[in-house]
């Protein structure tokens, strides 16, 4: 039997024990705390790389337990500068030396990629993700099998779903990909959506704590990892579903509405998506726990400039309390005329193709939207949090009106945050380290150093210097197995949004 306690777990366990001081000797608290200090590690550090089914394995073209990928330029995902001329050394799925080329020595026996002119960079790890798609008006299909190998091929190794329309198909298919049975990504599972009375056909509406409360606790036993709060759910429901998760070791996130930044922040959330194009602080006339519509709250943050003192003293705030925003531009940028065809589009089936290019038609023609001015003042916002010393983290939310696909929007995503004023390897960090950060596994992965999982992009060209490179991946590396990202989109290619 493996015992197991995440790092937030392990915070509750020690903020019971510092109660119990008084009682205990200095030996006895030392002791217990390197106790709990390696009841951490365990999950972090000990992963395992699983045996691969025929079904999975089909997509590697590369598995070996000792590796060398030489002359190679690395961006290490720290936000430091490239460094050319590198040779990465893994061993056993993890990362055994980084080093200049000419002084690394490669072992006896390593199988050797020589790659001059590629780049390495850490997995991606992006923390707004889904496995549904638009498939109709208001109606999300489930897309688990098609999605998870599209992530993998676009350099996606870990992911938080953002939120959960079909109940166990995440959960079922994490553990999938954990045994081996299924290629993908490692995924940190949301539960379903912690909301109130709501127009969604495919949401619960929790009307008081108690009913929150049980909610996370049953989510919580079937498997969920995260939570998520959204637009119509009331103050009190909110609070209760934070104080459940946090007393379960787990994280509360919200696509918020009805309850404001600065109130999700006193009720202790973790992360706040959609940048700031969710905010309702701003929204002169809001009404408690009622959500004015997304239209009059966003015109409200369209109207707010970043120099404002109610903004810098919203962000200053969610910097002090540690709270986490999701940059998700990419959705954004669907809405917005103006921009290009998203990247992806023809993997879809071609119903859904199809039904995307009319709607970037139609957008394109919307000269009076409020994307065209919003856009780029969301990207203006999340800079200046990232400025302010906030922990910006990625994701891309394959929603609204569809064109947001799998992989390739991940790609795009970093992109975008280059667009926003984000040098390249700033863009690559936010991507990378600081979404393992948030979720508490940047011990194991979201950069590239010795002791860490073999998580790894090998990328034709340069992207510190040209973004847009990260579009051309030529290998994936999870856990030291690597993955081919053409056989992984052709498995799919043309039937994305039947399975």
């Amino acid at each position: 039997m493996r015992l197991s306690l995440t790092p937030s777990a392990a915070h509750v366990s020690l903020a019971r024990l510092s109660r119990r001081r008084r009682r205990l000797s200095r030996a006895e608290v030392a002791l217990a705390l390197a106790a709990l200090a390696a009841l951490v590690a365990v999950p972090q550090l000990s992963a395992q790389r699983p045996v691969l089914s025929p079904q999975a394995r089909q997509f590697v073209v590369r598995d070996t337990a000792l590796l060398a990928l030489t002359n190679v330029r690395v961006i290490d995902g720290s936000g430091s500068p490239a460094r050319d001329a590198q040779t990465v050394i893994v061993r056993d799925g993890r990362i055994a030396a980084v080093g200049p080329a000419a002084t690394t020595p490669v072992p006896a026996g390593a199988q050797v990629l020589d790659l001059p002119g590629r780049t390495v960079i850490p997995g991606l790890v992006m923390v707004h993700e889904h496995l549904y798609y638009p498939v109709g008006p208001g109606v999300y299909g489930n897309l688990t099998e098609s999605f998870v190998r599209l992530y993998l091929a676009g350099g996606v190794t870990s992911m938080r779903t953002g939120g959960n329309m079909n109940g166990y198909g995440e959960l079922n298919i994490k553990r999938a990909i954990d045994r081996g049975d299924k290629a993908g990504p490692w995924i940190d599972a949301t539960a379903p959506y912690v909301n109130g009375p709501n127009p969604f056909g495919q949401m619960q509406a929790l009307n008081t704590a108690a009913e929150a409360r049980r909610f996370v606790d049953f989510w919580a036993d079937q498997g969920a990892t995260s939570f998520k709060g959204y637009m119509q759910v009331s103050r009190d429901v909110l609070g209760a579903a934070i104080q459940q998760a946090h007393a379960r070791g787990l994280k509360v996130t919200g696509h918020l509405c009805s309850v404001t930044y600065r109130e999700a922040t006193a009720l202790g959330i973790d992360n706040l998506e959609h940048g700031f194009l969710a905010a309702t602080d701003f929204v002169a006339d809001k009404a408690p726990d009622s959500c004015p519509g997304q239209g009059k709250g966003q015109q409200s943050v369209n109207a707010m400039e970043v120099t404002n003192p109610a903004f810098t003293a919203l962000v200053a705030e969610l910097v002090q309390r540690n709270v986490a925003v999701t940059s998700t531009l990419t959705v954004f940028e669907t809405f917005a005329p103006g921009r290009p065809i998203p990247p992806g589009v023809d993997v879809l089936l071609p119903e859904l193709r199809d039904a995307y290019l009319r709607q970037h038609a139609t957008v394109s023609r919307n000269a009076q939207s409020i994307y065209t001015t919003l856009l780029p003042k969301a990207m203006a916002m999340e800079l200046a949090f990232a400025r302010a010393g906030g922990l910006l983290v990625a994701g891309t939310d394959p929603t609204g009106g569809g064109g947001v696909i799998a992989g390739y929007s991940n790609q795009r995503a970093l992109e975008l945050l280059v667009e926003a004023g984000f040098s390249p390897v700033e863009a690559i960090r936010i991507g990378t380290l600081n979404g393992a950060t948030y979720l508490g596994r940047d011990q194991l992965v979201g950069s590239i150093a010795p002791g860490k999982q073999a998580d790894l992009v090998v990328i034709g060209g340069d992207p510190s210097t040209r973004i847009a490179d990260v579009r051309n991946v030529e290998l994936v590396f999870k856990q030291g197995v690597g993955y081919d990202p053409q056989k992984l989109v052709n498995s799919v290619k043309g039937k994305v949004g039947l399975y």
